[in-house]
């Protein structure tokens, strides 16, 4: 990968008042400036269009064993803003072919003037779409470990603010919680709000918090402090209020704000991607998206059988995807000491299920738990061993926490990976950061509330459906399991096996265009799809793209989208729980006629209309949806 960087350095305006210094730096259209006042508080404030959007909000650490770092800084150097343009062209592609970004930049170096006099550094970045901001501490020469107790960094909201938000309640958390529209206001102190976070701050004022490069360093949650969200750091297990350690250098992840008209450009943006380095793998040919087929798991109890796992193969390779995932208990006891992910279970002939899998055309993913690859290191030896069987990738399940240990253990695992020539899903996990950027093997991870709860309960409605393309989604791949064939009214739904969805056919088929997974994993059964209405569909979309559009829609109604490959554009629209019509902007269509073949709603939920039609560009396309209802489209230049 190739990354060109050009700079073009200007003066940073300084207003420098007696008794604090304020540091400007605005994005390159002008529209976002990010203000950070180094008086005897730390703080930070952002407009938006010339108008507040977070008000004067805390920066700065408080430790374990010595004084808060949070005012009575100098600068020690003159802070100088530069332009930044940065292009670089994406192993996977999730959203784009090539990625351009733009930003101002600045690092303001920072001494306390009394005391120790300890150092830390804060980097800006101001984007067209949002802002990114870090720390850095330094080595104070002491002969101790440093422990941060508590970031300090807050983000005050105007009054009146709505968010979209997750409550996990506990820092150990798989973070798959129902997303609920709530005053910011109202947040109790108590919470745990898991990221992204949308917030909607006024009529077209939108902003979503997040991160970016996670790296030695706790994922951090939102919690509700003195009217305003506060950061929360995942605590190290096993210690008393100490959230990261470190002993000379330590700098932390990209604070990141999206900002914008709309939500929808959100899904559009690259800036978290950006954020991170570029891609360390030498050789990537070997790193190739596709759609799953999922063993008997999601249809009914675990049948690890070597005639049900051919039969899961045979799905994938009519269907024409690269790809079988072999789930829980293909090692046989799991989570437990005597568990070993070398030996698959005494049923099961290994060598057999990759020879019939090579001969079909597919390729094995294999499902681990976290204990079992971690416990005296055995994914060492494991990962070595499925090179040489020929595994394409592996499921690691149940990490359930985000501190600095196991954001570590991510990052030893995902890296031990690429070096076996192993793609990576993570499930029971944080939230995506970005990573996918510098480790393309990262290609999916869970952090969402998905298609398989609907095997327990009624969460999965189609509200929370469009709510996740808003949210959760806005951090990256998610694996939601998609492709659940027997389809249901909400009324009709109950928890039961093989599972039931809620939602159309054509919604089902929407999530494959909508939300972003270039590892899809279809979660039903071979005969629930062979040959039934919309599995022709599964035989033709994507898993990753060109070009993406965000067409239409809002957190409470639904979510159009449009995604082009090569020289066909795919279109999902996927409906709430109360029935529209929605009509379709063509616009973003190239000059000329174009061909669309389109899978829309029938009567009942399993029913798909099928037609193929001609129209010019920009002509509207207008689209009936039922209740919890969807469409999918394919565009061909006539």
């Amino acid at each position: 990968m190739k990354t060109k960087i050009f700079s073009t350095i200007a003066a940073l305006l300084l207003c420098l008042p007696t008794i604090a210094q304020q540091t400007d730096v605005l994005s390159p259209d002008g529209r976002i400036a990010m203000t950070v006042d180094n008086g005897s508080v730390l703080s930070y404030r952002i407009t938006f269009n010339g108008e507040t959007l977070v008000d004067k909000s805390p920066l700065g650490f408080e430790f374990v064993a010595e004084e808060p770092m949070t005012g009575g800084f100098t600068l020690t150097e003159k802070p100088t803003s530069r332009y930044m343009s940065e292009e670089w062209i994406p192993v996977v592609k999730n959203k784009h072919d090539k990625v351009h970004s733009a930003w101002n930049e600045t690092t303001l170096k920072l001494q306390e003037t009394g005391g120790l006099r300890r150092k830390m550094d804060m980097e800006v970045k101001v984007f067209d779409g949002g802002v990114a901001f870090r720390y850095h501490l330094y080595d104070d020469h002491r002969l101790v470990t440093r422990e941060i107790s508590q970031e300090m960094t807050g983000f005050c909201l105007p009054d009146g603010a709505h968010a979209w938000v997750a409550d996990y309640e506990d820092h150990v958390t798989s973070q798959e919680k129902e997303f609920f529209k709530t005053a910011v206001t109202g947040i109790k102190e108590e919470a745990v709000i898991g990221l992204p976070l949308l917030a909607e701050a006024g009529p077209q004022k939108w902003l979503a918090i997040t991160e970016a490069h996670v790296d030695n360093y706790p994922g951090f949650f939102l919690g509700a402090k003195d009217g305003r969200l506060q950061t929360m750091l995942s605590p190290i297990p096993g210690y008393d209020n100490v959230k990261a350690r470190f002993d000379d250098e330590i700098t932390t992840p990209w604070r990141v704000i999206l900002i914008g008209d709309n939500p929808g450009q959100f899904i559009e943006s690259e800036i978290i991607r950006t954020l991170n380095p570029p891609c360390a793998i030498e050789d990537t040919e070997w790193i190739k998206p596709g759609l799953c087929a999922w063993d008997h798991w999601w249809s009914g109890e675990v049948k690890m059988e070597m005639d049900v796992i051919k039969e899961y193969i045979d799905l994938a390779s009519a269907q024409g995807w690269p790809y079988m995932l072999i789930d829980w208990q293909w090692y046989g006891p799991y989570n437990e000491a005597k568990a070993d992910i070398t030996k698959p279970a005494p049923q099961l002939d290994m060598p057999e299920i990759l020879r019939y899998a090579k001969e079909k055309g597919v390729r094995i993913w294999l499902w681990l738990y976290s204990s079992d690859v971690n416990r005296n290191d055995a994914y060492k030896e494991a990962f070595k061993l499925y090179q040489k069987w020929g595994v394409a990738g592996i499921k690691i399940d149940f990490m359930d926490r985000q501190d600095q240990y196991m954001v570590n253990w991510y990052r030893r695992i995902i890296e031990e990976a690429a070096k076996c020539q192993l793609m990576v899903n993570l499930h029971g996990a944080y939230k995506p950061d970005g990573i996918e950027r510098t480790w393309p093997n990262m290609m999916t991870r869970e952090g969402v509330m998905g298609n398989e709860y609907n095997k327990w309960g009624t969460g999965i409605t189609a509200d929370h459906n469009v709510k996740l393309a808003f949210t959760r989604m806005l951090a990256g791949p998610m694996d939601y399991t998609p492709g659940g064939f027997l389809n249901v009214t909400a009324e009709n739904h109950k928890a039961q096996q093989p599972a039931l969805v809620p939602n159309t056919r054509c919604a089902e088929l929407s999530k494959f265009v909508i939300y972003e997974s270039p590892l899809t994993v279809v979660c039903d059964h071979p005969t629930h799809i062979s040959g039934q209405a919309g599995s022709d569909f599964l035989k033709l979309v994507h898993t990753q793209w060109d070009e993406i559009r965000f067409i239409g829609g809002a957190p409470e109604e639904y979510i159009a989208m449009a995604k082009r490959s090569a020289d066909e554009w795919f279109i999902g629209i996927m409906n709430n729980s109360a029935k529209r019509s929605v009509t379709i902007d063509t616009s973003f269509l190239g000059e000329g006629s174009y061909v669309i073949t389109y899978w829309s709603d029938g009567k009942n939920p399993t029913d798909v209309i099928k037609k193929t039609v001609t129209v010019k560009a920009g002509k509207p396309i207008k689209v009936n949806l039922n209740s919890a209802g969807g469409y999918v489209a394919i565009v061909k230049p006539e």
